[in-house]
């Protein structure tokens, strides 16, 4: 503190507690404060505070300060967090990772023990249970996936409820992965735990784990952080400002360097009004999103204000935050209110900490009154939103960001059956339209068609972690089940909670009950269905949908809904709020008009509209007043880390180093760093020429492997038999998995062969084989290799093995129209280029057939966001820009990758 150049500004919030202090930002007198937006003034905070004229320089500040100049000027700032958060599919890597930098810097003589989290991190293990059982039922998959001890136990256990069976066979899947976190909280510092069956990240994020205001090391100043998974932007819907990166660029955060940002301009999001009282913030988040999108706010923060923010509950405006990777902005951010300390109470926090946050976030000018105007930031553009103009809503049927109203569901799927292969087609014909499957399940004739819904879930931090929503579920289940509506057998329904206090206030208010009636009883504490963890379909649906090669439906509280990602078997995917996938699932179909066509005609033969039973507003805050309770939050928290026996019973060596089973197909060391330098690109293949909107999911997809695959072939070759392959997303602590994992999505276009396959044309002799195996071929022949693909590159998830994966297969650049901004991030973080088309320039405009051999000039000296010339082997020659945005960013590059960097100066030190 005494190198800082501000310690001067330094003073106790307290003067009885001298020892307690912050640095007052209102102290430097700098009239340009007051008008910054405040998600701005929480990066100048932590440059100000860590300002050492080395990681953060003094410039960093006053760049920071001068935001209103410097924001449109592509301006590079360091950004220190407070914190960082995981959950295990990320996290298991990460912790790999670290494993394996110990081992690399003992090899080059250093301290491995330096390879250590030096700022507070949170892992949450919530992304492994799958919906296996659901209605205290079985199908023949799942029990495919159990080893007959467990078939034994679950059919003669004296616990028969789905959830307990879904734990159980999560912990037999994960049983190594879980040894191996638990070596990891004890062989680093700094690294806590939250074991499984606790929730869902984001939810825990905001019910437990955030501080809003650190009191650390004698200094009180903003909780931030980032995290290792893109919805971490639903924490800053209380105020503490979070965003998603890459899980390499998190591993460099929590060895203590700062991420180097391009100070980012900020929307201001003026909302006004109030929403209807049949309204949900479900309808809401999908109506920004859509608006949003259409504004464009890539790489941006979003800052809501306005006097509409003040009718927003906090777990309205997490839903709103939550959803900030769909609409494409960095950050979706509410400065703290009275509304955020109410939450912070309600939620169980103690009063001494209740005080000294409002208390310090006053002081610094962080705390925020919606209806002062005065207090109304500069912004880079303001846009606005009339909350009474919302209205019921769902997005679909492939991405999140196609808001179709629910008035309109019915004509749109109409439409979307016979529209051309897209994001709003399947090319059904005509005559194919109303074509019905019949089938039998239980004993029971029922039959299937276009537009059936199969999958009802409610699921997702987006969602369960608001309890208007999830009450609002339980009323309309109470009101359906007295009306005599039920949920047709055959659908899969289930309800995954964000955390055991949506149980708690779910049974106490009442509504459970009605829920399990209609089928949505509780089957774990995790993402399940919204990140593909949906596990099987009834056969006798499989085998209808596969004979009438139908366009069946999934229903989701979710918060993604790209093709391939909810389940194989159902080509639409909506989101809706969890009282429409209940409306959904009685109505058995999205091709129902709610406002003309009842919802069912019950065993009375009377006709039951959805106006009938939705409840109001009104009706699901008085709930929220009785049943929401402060010590519901504290009973289930205080024990969330001890709670789970069998996480307890867990052993795990407590060695620094690892100690590496050869024989593991679950944690394996990477080969990532086995080469320090980057390598030239000469006469580049393209491995595989892509469209528009390629997601993470197409990249690196986290669901079940294919017996085909050339994953399952490598397991095969292990011993291991289809039932034990697990998924992908639970075998990213071994890179051989992985890697031949990569583009093993089967919904992945591939233009080389003009259809879904994950497949490509070997080009020198022109074989259509598995991408994997093609990717091995040019490796042996020591050929480099490109990826061409159009907008939007790597949206989705942040995943890191979607840039680890393509590293493996030897790919060097990516050639795209545009990027998702972690995606980016991450492949810079592996030492692969990405190369942006110029404005105006494509793959089609630029006549490019994929076919052609790619040589990228480097130049020597390399600048951020450079024009560099690309040859064809056709003698050709066209210019993109090399997407490195920082210097940093350059350095990493020059060094083969964040990680290589990070071990190069940790044993230099």
């Amino acid at each position: 503190v005494m190198t800082n150049p501000y310690a001067h500004i330094i003073e106790p919030l307290d003067p009885q507690k001298p020892d307690h202090k912050f640095f007052n930002l209102k102290k430097l007198k700098d009239p340009r404060y007051d008008q910054l937006p405040f998600s701005i003034r929480v990066l100048l905070e932590s440059a100000v505070r860590n300002c050492d004229g080395f990681l953060v320089k003094k410039e960093d500040v006053e760049k920071v300060l001068n935001w209103k100049v410097t924001q449109s000027q592509t301006v590079e700032v360091p950004f220190r967090p407070a914190r960082v958060i995981l959950q295990d599919f990320t996290g298991v890597p990460a912790v790999v990772d670290f494993a394996a930098m110990r081992d690399a810097v003992k090899k080059l003589q250093g301290d491995p023990e330096r390879i250590n989290p030096v700022c507070p991190a949170d892992l949450v293990i919530d992304h492994s249970i799958q919906v296996d059982f659901n209605r205290n039922c079985v199908t023949g998959a799942c029990l495919g996936a159990c080893s007959l001890v467990t078939i034994y136990y679950l059919f003669h256990s004296l616990r028969s409820d789905s959830l307990q069976k879904n734990q159980d066979l999560e912990f037999e899947r994960n049983k190594e992965r879980f040894e191996f976190l638990k070596w990891g909280s004890k062989a680093f510092q700094n690294m806590r735990i939250i074991p499984p069956g606790s929730g869902i990240v984001h939810q825990v994020n905001l019910e437990y784990l955030a501080r809003v205001v650190f009191k650390r090391d004698g200094y009180y100043y903003p909780d931030s952080l980032v995290g290792t998974d893109s919805h971490t932007t639903m924490i800053d819907g209380l105020g503490v400002l979070g965003w998603g990166v890459g899980g390499i660029e998190a591993e460099a955060v929590m060895l203590g360097q700062p991420i180097s940002m391009v100070l980012p301009e900020v929307i201001g999001y003026k909302l006004q009004g109030t929403p209807d009282k049949y309204i949900t913030s479900t309808d809401i988040v999908l109506t920004v999103t859509k608006h949003l999108r259409q504004v464009g706010v890539v790489g941006k923060f979003v800052e809501f204000f306005g006097p509409g923010v003040a009718s927003l509950s906090i777990a309205d405006r997490a839903t709103i935050a939550n959803m900030c990777p769909e609409y494409g902005a960095t950050a979706a951010f509410f400065p703290v209110d009275h509304i955020s300390i109410h939450y912070l109470n309600q939620t169980g926090r103690d009063t001494e900490k209740l005080n000294y946050i409002e208390k310090y976030l006053k002081a610094v000018g962080m705390f925020r009154d919606y209806s002062n105007t005065s207090e109304d930031p500069q912004f880079t553009q303001v846009v606005e939103l009339d909350l009474s103009t919302v209205v019921p809503c769902c997005s679909g049927p492939k991405r999140p960001q196609d808001k179709v109203t629910v008035s309109e569901m019915k004509q749109d799927f109409k439409m979307c059956l016979g529209a051309k292969q897209g994001f709003k087609g399947f090319q059904v014909a005509p005559e194919r339209h109303d074509v019905q499957v019949p089938f039998q399940f239980n004993g029971a004739e029922y039959s299937l068609s276009h537009g059936s819904v199969v999958i009802a879930a409610i699921t997702s931090c987006t969602n369960t972690s608001n309890p208007s929503v999830m009450l609002g579920a339980g009323l309309l289940a109470q009101k359906a089940v007295n009306a005599g509506l039920s949920v047709k057998p055959y659908i899969k329904t289930s309800l995954s909670p964000g955390s055991g206090v949506v149980t708690y206030y779910l049974k106490e208010s009442g509504v459970m009950d009605f829920l399990s009636q209609l089928g949505f009883e509780v089957v774990g504490y995790g993402c399940m269905t919204c990140i593909g963890n949906s596990g099987p379909l009834p056969e006798p649906v499989v085998q209808a949908i596969t004979q009438g090669d139908l366009v069946a439906a999934g229903v989701l509280s979710g918060n993604r809904n790209f093709e391939g990602r909810v389940h194989p078997n159902t080509r639409a995917n909506y989101l809706a709020s969890p009282p429409l996938v209940i409306a959904y699932a009685i109505a058995g179909t999205v091709r129902i008009d709610f406002e003309k066509e009842p919802l069912a005609v019950n065993s009375e033969g009377k006709e039951v509209f959805l106006r009938d039973i939705w409840p109001t507003r009104d009706e699901i805050q008085a709930v929220e007043r009785q049943f929401v309770l402060p010590a519901m939050f504290k009973e289930v928290y205080e024990k969330v880390e001890k709670v789970n026996e069998r996480w307890n019973s867990l052993e795990a060596p407590s060695d620094k180093l690892y100690t590496w089973n050869p024989n593991s197909t679950y944690i394996k060391s990477p080969p990532f760093f086995d080469g320090l330098t980057p390598n030239s690109i000469t006469d580049a293949y393209v491995l595989l020429n892509l469209g528009d909107s390629v997601t993470t999911d197409h990249i690196s997809p986290a669901g079940n492997i294919a017996r085909n695959s050339p994953a399952a072939r490598y397991l095969t070759s292990r011993g291991l038999t289809a039932r034990e392959f697990n998924s992908y997303g639970s075998r990213r602590g071994n890179d051989a998995v992985m890697a031949r994992g990569t583009f093993a999505n089967i919904r992945l276009f591939n233009k080389f062969i003009n259809k879904q396959a994950p497949s490509t044309i070997y080009l020198p002799t022109g074989e259509t084989m598995d991408v994997f195996d093609a990717a091995e071929k040019y490796q042996q022949a020591g050929h480099p290799l490109l990826i061409l693909a159009g907008k939007e590159y790597g949206s989705g998830s942040s995943r890191d093995w979607a840039a680890k994966g393509p590293f493996l297969l030897g790919i060097k650049a990516v050639l795209a129209e545009s990027y998702e901004r972690i995606h980016r991030s991450n492949l810079v973080g592996m030492g692969i280029i990405p190369l942006e088309y110029l404005p105006g320039d494509s793959a089609e405009s630029l006549g490019l057939s994929g076919r052609e051999r790619y040589t990228v000039i480097i130049p020597p000296q390399i600048t951020p966001r450079m024009t560099v010339d690309i040859k064809l082997d056709t003698g050709r020659t066209f210019q993109a820009k090399m997407r490195f945005d920082t210097d940093v960013e350059l350095t990493y590059f020059h060094h083969g990758g964040i990680l290589n960097y990070m071990i190069r100066k940790m044993s230099e030190n």
